[in-house]
């Protein structure tokens, strides 16, 4: 079963235990519109390569479409698809008044010069850019992009624009329209989630395992650390390292940020990815690929509770598994919410040429963050499901009232 085929029964899932419009259901099933296209690209050595990009549009019902932008050789239509739709919900579950979109070129930025790298983004952007704009689509970074991705983007966008548009893409360098609290918004809205959960204990009672050390990974391995919780194991894609009696998360990010691996970390025990997710802990936090947790070792995982920092990382047959083994799964669309919701921040702030500071923007991001959990956990009760299910039937039925409202 694909990526797209487990969206759909998450959505068909929340549908029923929620009695839901079926012709509503059937609509967000499907994107509303789907972008293919191909440019070429001068690398360096003066070859004209081929590119294959996408741009998939899911939902306008609750404003503009709202998505990310990844390079990545594994990019593909469902993939893509899947991740548009996804987007819908988590901006419906934070209800920011944005719709879901996603895109994507299939290439591999590890295999590219810097110079090639800006041809492919303003390539790509000539491409769409009649597609997208601040009050159309808009996207931002995504896998393997970055802010100064978005500022080639933009740059390029508002000189086919006569010099407007500076809203088009979010994720921008603070000096080029960005906003304040936007590169750790992922790893914040996580961790007033975590606080959030936990509130009834005392977190430096906690034991933590992250898997992926990456941007949202390392930042909320800091934001824990500095909390008082025990970090008890990390890992990136080179594998991991695990002491019982904690990491020393200052001293893994220095070697992070050099340029080294997880592994490079001397007088821990090495680890590999697989044995990290089995490990006894408290919360056990996936901040790196899809469908990590599946069928085959669903049923070795220890962890009291999961948080979902990357998108789509366990699979709907582990779910049950999980389910039945009572153990708690704080969805992707509710967990790593904080992203699109700065990007909306940074959207607004565009619009009113007025900035705010990162403490407003923090303050702001938590207040919404922790209604979205609350809200969902009421709905979780009231319907005893799990958290996944309530949040998508917390999106889905705010979409529906709008579709409701567009239909009648």
């Amino acid at each position: 079963m694909n990526i797209f085929e487990n969206t759909l029964r998450q959505i068909d899932k929340a549908a029923s235990i929620s009695k839901l419009d079926i012709a509503f259901v059937e609509t967000m099933k499907s994107p509303e519109a789907i972008h293919k296209v191909n440019f070429n690209v001068k690398l360096d050595n003066g070859e004209v390569k081929r590119m294959e990009g996408f741009r998939v549009q899911h939902s306008s019902l609750a404003g503009p479409y709202k998505g990310g932008i990844r390079y990545s050789p594994e990019v593909d239509e469902d993939e893509v698809k899947s991740l548009a739709t996804w987007m819908s919900l988590k901006c419906a579950v934070v209800d920011i008044p944005l719709g879901g979109g996603k895109g994507g070129v299939k290439i591999d930025t590890k295999k590219l010069s810097d110079s090639e790298l800006e041809r492919v983004t303003r390539n790509f952007v000539r491409s769409i850019h009649g597609l997208i704009g601040p009050e159309q689509d808009v996207p931002a970074p995504d896998m393997y992009t970055n802010p100064r991705v978005m500022a080639w983007a933009t740059d390029e966008y508002m000189k086919l624009n006569n010099n407007t548009g500076l809203g088009a893409f979010t994720g921008k360098p603070l000096e080029f329209g960005g906003s304040k609290g936007r590169s750790t918004a992922t790893a914040d809205g996580a961790t007033f989630i975590i606080e959030q959960y936990f509130k009834d204990q005392d977190i430096k009672d906690l034991k933590f395992a992250i898997q992926g050390f990456g941007n949202a990974g390392l930042v909320l391995a800091e934001n824990i650390s500095k909390l008082g919780g025990k970090i008890i194991a990390i890992s990136d894609s080179s594998g991991g390292v695990y002491d019982i009696n904690g990491l020393d998360i200052a001293k893994a990010i220095k070697t992070k940020e050099s340029g080294k691996k997880v592994i490079d970390l001397d007088n821990y025990k090495k680890i590999s990815n697989e044995e990290l997710l089995e490990l006894e802990v408290d919360a056990l936090c996936l901040s790196a690929l899809e469908n990590v947790i599946h069928e085959k070792n669903a049923n070795e995982i220890k962890a009291g509770a999961i948080f979902e920092l990357a998108n789509g990382p366990i699979t709907p047959g582990a779910d049950e598994i999980l389910k039945q083994k009572k153990v708690e799964v704080l969805p992707d669309i509710l967990v790593n919410a904080g992203g699109v919701t700065v990007s909306y921040f940074e959207m607004v702030q565009n619009k009113q040429n007025f900035y705010w500071s990162e403490e407003e923007v923090r303050n702001k991001l938590n207040s919404i963050m922790l209604k979205a959990y609350e809200n969902v956990k009421e709905t979780k009760a009231q319907y005893e499901c799990t958290f996944r299910e309530a949040a998508f039937i917390n999106a889905l039925r705010r979409l529906e009232k709008k579709w409701l409202i567009r239909s009648s």
